[in-house]
């Protein structure tokens, strides 16, 4: 053939050199893709209320840390990493968005993460990345505290909406090593894609609680925590996910521990709250063992890891890398910025600060500046307002734009969600007496003349989850001896009166309270009851119905009104306010009583008949129906069943 067509054999020839070039350059290409690594996993741990001095590899000699030891020695210490916020939701906000608080949009409990700003968890997801987050607390659930915290995240492992144990544990916060043991079974299922995962130990937060053989102290649950941490590092090398990925352990804030007067933390912004500890673990441990000392923020955790991933950062962020710093080629330090309106919840006045060059300049109604250089504790405040690193500090922090944030939390979350605020260790509504009515937040009392207070208040709310009644009263009545009016102080101890049935003391504070603030719905409703208890009719109906104009829509108030218009022999009263919460709620077992109580009042038992039979075969649980039951059968003379029903009731009393 090819001495009859010469040209087609050549053609063919060529054809075959080029197929054989393409095959060699195609395995060549697929050969160097094998030998690529994958995409490093990236491990973010965040260790709530976790002060950087109080860990073996800051220089604290009184306490053992070998796992963040361990994960120094293999990547680069930050020792001056500062965070904005001292509360833990707004904090984790600026870590898992890089921004800001006042940007990024959570500013308060139970604000939404703004959906304008990518997450962590989106950018990596959408570059192939598996994503996961094991939370300790549920301050970080993103149904309830913590709303928009989940976006991007395959799985989130919020706390169960019915918890099984009554305990502290698994139901407002979880034990470190559960947290890490719910990790690591996510981790053991087989993937071929990378990971992120968020772990988020809250163990040092109080109470210091931490479980045997650790001390109950502040340095026992960093020790506990930092075994956790060290269990999860173990599990990481056993999988060999340690070596090519990048691991980050940082604190959301720190601990008051006493400085400057602050047990806890979330009202000041000294040194003591905001320096929090920072260790970045690249891959293959390049860049170990580094120490970085010029300041930085947890604004630039975010843009660091994309910029040793290689993934371009959004536009938006309020950090910036510190690959330069890590490398050598940057050492210009980053000007922190702190903010907490958390006062405002006691109706002092928020707090802002700025940290730049040595400086620090705290923007309160009695200002602040150090020279933290020669004055690291902040202990000497050389405040002079025409002193130029003062005015150029106070003009950084207007430039901030950081307003106050004065909007009311009650009613826009559960009542069982704010009480396991307030379980937590934080105040959960803004009362009557905040800055929300306050056109200018600076006018009101600086938190330093009230830390005392504060202190006392907390340790109350601690003692009371503890049960420990007595305690807390001891602490709030010593709270009232420094400031009579403390309105936080008041509620507290009127409401574990009303728990210990103290119902004239609870009835004294409670109408201080009404003094000072006329227009909280709550403590009206809280003096109803405490009247009501006392057999003060008249005045109890009078508070409920002062608070039911403050509020109409409260079931709860509405309740207690009909049984007194009922006890008052006004049973036309009742039966609105009965009919008010059927109108609220249709199916509301205790109005329907009530309403069927109304008709046996106005002497009409066989009406209260037609309406008892059908709903105590609804509730054939509860032994209030029955009781109502056995008394409309004896008004109409059927002693037979009205014995029978009261068996029944005595029964399922029992068993209650």
């Amino acid at each position: 053939m090819s001495e009859k067509n010469p040209g087609a054999t050549l053609r063919q020839v060529r054809l075959l050199l080029f197929l054989s070039l393409f095959c060699v350059s195609a395995i060549a290409g697929l050969a160097t893709e094998l030998r690529k690594k994958p995409s490093p996993n990236v491990f973010l741990i965040t260790i709530d209320t976790l002060r950087a001095d109080h860990l073996h590899c800051y220089g604290y000699s009184r306490n053992q840390t070998p796992a963040l030891d361990s994960l120094a020695a293999d990547g680069v210490r930050f020792s001056q990493a500062f965070t904005p916020s001292p509360i833990t939701n707004i904090s984790h906000a600026t870590i898992l968005t890089g921004l800001l608080p006042n940007v990024h949009g959570v500013t308060d409990f139970a604000r939404p993460l703004s959906a304008t700003h990518q997450t962590w968890a989106e950018i990596l997801k959408t570059n192939g990345y598996q994503t996961a987050a094991f939370i300790g607390a549920v301050i970080l659930d993103s149904r309830s505290l913590a709303p928009g915290f989940n976006r991007g995240f395959a799985y989130y492992d919020n706390f169960p909406e019915r918890p099984s144990s009554k305990t502290r544990w698994n139901r407002l916060e979880r034990r470190g090593m559960t947290v890490v043991q719910h990790a690591e079974e996510w981790l053991d299922v087989p993937t071929l894609s990378a990971r992120f995962v968020w772990v988020h130990l809250y163990d040092p937060h109080d109470p210091y609680k931490p479980p045997a053989p650790f001390p109950q102290t502040y340095d026992g649950e960093v020790a506990y925590a930092d075994s956790a941490l060290g269990e999860f590092l173990a599990h990481l090398k056993k999988r060999n996910l340690y070596e090519n990925s990048i691991v980050i352990v940082v604190g959301d804030h720190g601990e008051g521990l006493g400085d400057h007067h602050e047990d806890t933390h979330g009202i000041f912004l000294y040194d003591s709250t905001t320096h929090v500890p920072l260790i970045i673990k690249l891959p293959s441990e390049i860049h170990g063992n580094v120490a970085v000392n010029e300041q930085v923020r947890t604004t630039d955790i975010l843009p660091t890891v994309l910029d040793a991933l290689g993934i371009e950062p959004p536009s938006s962020l309020s950090g910036s890398s510190l690959m330069p710093m890590v490398t050598g080629k940057q050492v210009t330090e980053r000007t922190a910025l702190g903010v907490t309106d958390y006062p405002l919840r006691f109706g002092w006045a928020p707090l802002r600060s700025v940290r730049s060059d040595g400086f620090k300049f705290i923007d309160a109604p009695r200002p602040e500046f150090y020279d933290l250089r020669s004055d690291p504790g902040e202990l000497n405040n050389k405040y002079e307002p025409w002193n130029p690193i003062v005015q150029h500090l106070r003009a950084l922090v207007a430039q901030a734009k950081i307003r106050p944030n004065t909007e009311n939390l009650s009613g826009r979350i559960t009542q069982n969600t704010l009480d396991e605020l307030t379980a937590l260790g934080y105040f959960g509504a803004t009362d009557a007496g905040s800055t929300t009515s306050v056109s200018e937040p600076s006018l009101l009392p600086d938190p330093k003349d009230h830390i005392q207070e504060q202190n006392l208040m907390h340790l109350a709310m601690v003692a009371e989850e503890d049960s420990r009644f007595r305690d807390a009263r001891l602490a709030l009545r010593k709270a009232l001896r420094i400031n009579p009016d403390s309105y936080i102080a008041l509620r507290q101890l009127s409401a574990i009166e009303l728990h210990d049935h103290e119902y004239a003391e609870a009835e004294t504070h409670l109408k201080h309270m009404r003094s000072i603030h006329p227009d909280d719905a709550a403590a009206a409703y809280s003096e109803g009851v405490a009247l009501d208890k006392l057999g003060h009719l008249r005045s109890a109906r009078e508070a409920l119905e002062t608070s039911l104009r403050l509020n109409p829509d409260q079931v709860a108030v509405r309740l207690l009104l009909g049984d007194i218009c009922l006890s008052s022999k006004d049973p036309q009263a009742a039966t609105s306010q009965f009919g008010a919460v059927l109108q609220l709620q249709p199916q509301n077992v205790q109005a329907q009583l009530g309403i069927i109580r109304t008709s046996l009042a106005e002497g009409d038992a066989s009406a209260a008949l037609d309406r008892l039979v059908p709903l105590s075969a609804e509730n054939v649980g509860n032994p209030e129906v029955y009781e109502v039951l056995a008394q409309t059968y004896r008004r109409l003379g059927k002693r037979d069943l009205a014995a029978q029903a009261e068996k029944h009731a005595i029964l399922l009393r029992k068993h209650q």
